[in-house]
């Protein structure tokens, strides 16, 4: 089937590329718009060519299932020289995304016309990479490097509006786009096409270079050693310094050892994994969300106030409920005061803010969720508590709106034995702060509907979270892998390492906190609670948390925080308290190096995510990877816990495991089944195949 058609409009040939759903540039389009264009520049009938494209994308970038093979020809940068070296003006007309090489095929063209709802932009640098097929020697030379720089860094598309302020279009078409682009095509051909991007050095002036520096020396500072951002700095100085054929063949070889990074292989791995977790494995994708129209918040604490605002910022009308009018006015205060930060950094217009503050009303008593859609409960974590809400809103909210508790540990199937409606019950764990943190656990319980779940899926993407659907457990995905590392931090602690230390290996990672910090941080009242009501003991974190040191809101926890500095300090008094907890345990305490420290972090959260997949609690290893990427800091470009064990190697980790479990006597160490069987077979977490929650 041809991925291209031609047309004639007169004496201007249309080629219109049409390869469903996005326009992806596969080895076939190449070819079919290599031809077309062949053809219609040795038509003597043709003076102009216009690329269009059908559907609702001009060129969404690269097909993905190329991705990793050897390439075909044509080679896009081989395709770009036909259409740039074409004698015959070339004019894009660009609707829908134009992205990575679909934007790289635009600057190839002489002139470039958007439709007023085109977005363009070069994304590469979230898969890891740059741009690959000229893209960091065109937009330069066509909207000077200052310019080009923070575009292809950020990999956010822009607007047309936006485009066509940069210089980056030359027309943004109020109408039909393709009508807009022949008449630029016509005026070319009466006047002489415009010089190729490729020929516009004048852009690369002395002050555009002075610039592009100093954005480079601060993308450096931001983005240390990360190999996509110091090949792009260095991609876009070649155009400063080498001629158009040099700049091209340097940006090429960037490129391809781009390609064989492994920091870079796990940014297209974190890529593709939250591609994935849109499908759910065993809901038909024919099933349809609910309507979403009107929301209830139940709770106006942090969390509940958090998760109101994600509503309003989505232009979701939502009611906020407490239990008194002291409670609801003292949330909606602090609500208001964060959209008044907002407002006072600009990041936020006063318009914006009083629209979104409108959205939030304010009520007492649950009678006021009765119209909502969906109710979500984000009260304090206690089940009797969270019974007695959804047993009074079950009484009280109309037949098919969903309810969802916001547990971050609880047991969902017991919450919705509350209602009569457990079809319609389900868990949404927002992390904390809601409105800023881009994770969503939706929690999916035997015997809720497939249409609630995919509501939820939806609705979290509304809301611009990362949405991904769990199982039913202890603590889910996130907080159970996060409960394991915690108790392999109380046994390093116990066993000779200190705070300092624990930490600095994590951040020495690439993680941007290290678990003692987050504790102080978040509160080491708050595990010390929920241990003591399930039975458990920690023996240092208790005794830090029996002398009163709850972290920096006491101004004391694992680390010192004077005159309420938000960077701890080592305290001797909390090193020296570790000690005598070794002292009572008969632990001879030892130092250990840092790889050391890492691996006894690491390997616990490995093996506590083999026994989630085996469980069924995550569908896919790359749902664990993509919840602990966008809820707990994992640095992306190490691409999340189980794609990190699979570069490690398994049969690594469960050699470390036993040899942990064996020097300290802890069971929970022993390697589980399917990550021996995995080891043993030779095989990854990435070998395993989708499976139901």
């Amino acid at each position: 089937m041809e991925t291209v058609r031609l047309a004639r409009q007169g004496e201007i040939a249309i080629a219109t590329i049409d390869n469903p759903p996005v326009n992806a540039l596969g080895q076939a389009l190449r070819a079919d718009l290599a031809r077309v264009l062949s053809e219609a520049s040795t038509d003597p009938a043709v003076t102009a060519i216009v690329i269009a494209a059908a559907g609702k994308a001009f060129i969404a970038g690269a097909d993905i299932s190329e991705f990793g093979k050897p390439p075909l020809a044509p080679l896009l940068p081989d395709v770009l020289d036909a259409i740039e070296g074409s004698e015959k003006p070339v004019v894009a007309a660009i609707q829908g995304v134009a992205l990575g090489g679909g934007l790289e095929v635009a600057l190839a063209c002489h002139a470039r016309v958007a439709a007023a709802s085109a977005m363009l932009g070069l994304p590469e640098i979230k898969l890891g990479l740059i741009p690959g097929a000229g893209g960091t020697q065109r937009l330069p030379r066509l909207i000077g490097a200052a310019k080009a720089f923070p575009m292809m860094l950020s990999g956010e598309p822009v607007s047309a509006g936006k485009a066509l302020e940069l210089g980056l279009v030359d027309e943004v078409a109020g109408g039909d786009v393709v009508a807009a682009a022949v008449t630029l095509a016509q005026a070319l051909v009466a006047k002489g096409a415009p010089e190729p991007a490729r020929e516009r050095d004048d852009r690369l002036t002395a002050k555009d270079r002075e610039a592009f520096e100093v954005l480079a020396a601060e993308a450096s500072l931001k983005s240390g050693d990360m190999p996509n951002a110091m090949a792009l700095i260095e991609a876009v100085r070649a155009a400063f310094t080498l001629s158009f054929a040099e700049g091209l063949a340097a940006e090429r070889a960037l490129f391809t050892a781009l390609l064989a990074d492994p920091r870079s292989k796990a940014l297209r791995y974190v890529f593709f994994a939250e591609r994935e977790i849109a499908r759910v494995p065993g809901i038909d994708s024919a099933v349809k969300p609910r309507e979403i129209a009107r929301a209830a918040v139940i709770g106006a604490g942090t969390m509940g106030g958090g998760i109101a605002m994600c509503f309003a910022n989505a232009g979701i009308a939502v009611t906020l409920i407490e239990q008194e009018q002291a409670q609801i006015d003292n949330g909606m205060n602090r609500v208001a005061a964060i959209y008044e930060m907002s407002v006072t950094r600009g990041s936020l217009t006063p318009a914006k803010r009083d629209e979104r503050v409108a959205l939030i009303t304010p009520a007492v008593g649950l009678g006021a969720a009765a119209e909502a859609d969906i109710v979500i409960e984000a009260a304090f974590e206690e089940m009797g508590v969270k019974q007695q809400i959804f047993g009074a809103l079950d009484a009280i909210v109309k037949p098919g709106a969903i309810l969802a508790s916001n547990t971050s540990y609880l047991d969902v199937p017991t919450i919705a034995a509350a209602t009569t409606r457990p079809q319609d019950v389900l868990g949404m764990h927002f992390f904390s702060p809601a409105n800023v943190m881009k994770l969503l656990e939706i929690v999916r319980p035997a015997g809720v509907a497939d249409d609630a779940v995919v509501t939820a899926m939806a609705l979290g993407r509304r809301l611009g979270k990362v949405p991904v659907v769990v199982g039913n457990g202890f603590g889910f995905v996130g907080n159970r892998m996060l409960e394991a590392r915690t108790r392999a931090t109380e046994r390093l602690l116990v066993a000779g390492a200190l705070p300092h230390e624990v930490d600095a290996a994590l951040t020495g990672f690439g993680f941007k906190m290290g678990p003692c910090a987050m504790a102080d941080l978040a509160g080491n009242d708050i595990g010390w609670r929920s241990r003591k009501a399930r039975g458990k003991t920690a023996a240092v974190a208790d005794a830090i948390c029996e002398a009163g040191w709850f972290g920096q809101k006491t101004g004391r926890g694992y680390f010192l925080y004077p005159d309420g500095a938000r960077t701890g300090q080592r305290d001797p008094e909390v090193e020296a308290l570790i000690a005598r907890v070794s002292q009572e345990k008969g632990v001879t305490r030892r130092s250990f190096t840092a790889d050391e420290i890492l691996s006894r972090l690491l390997d616990p959260m490995v093996n506590e995510g083999a026994r989630i997949l085996e469980e069924g609690i995550a569908a896919r290893p790359g749902d664990i990877d993509v919840i602990w990427l966008n809820g707990y800091n994992w640095p992306a470009w190490r691409g999340g816990p189980m794609h990190w064990a699979d570069t490690i190697g398994l049969g690594v980790i469960v050699a470390r495991l036993e040899a942990q479990a064996a020097e300290t006597g802890d069971t929970a160490l022993e390697p589980a089944p399917l990550l021996r069987r995995l080891a043993a077979e030779g095989k990854g977490f990435a070998d395993l195949k989708a499976r139901p929650v």
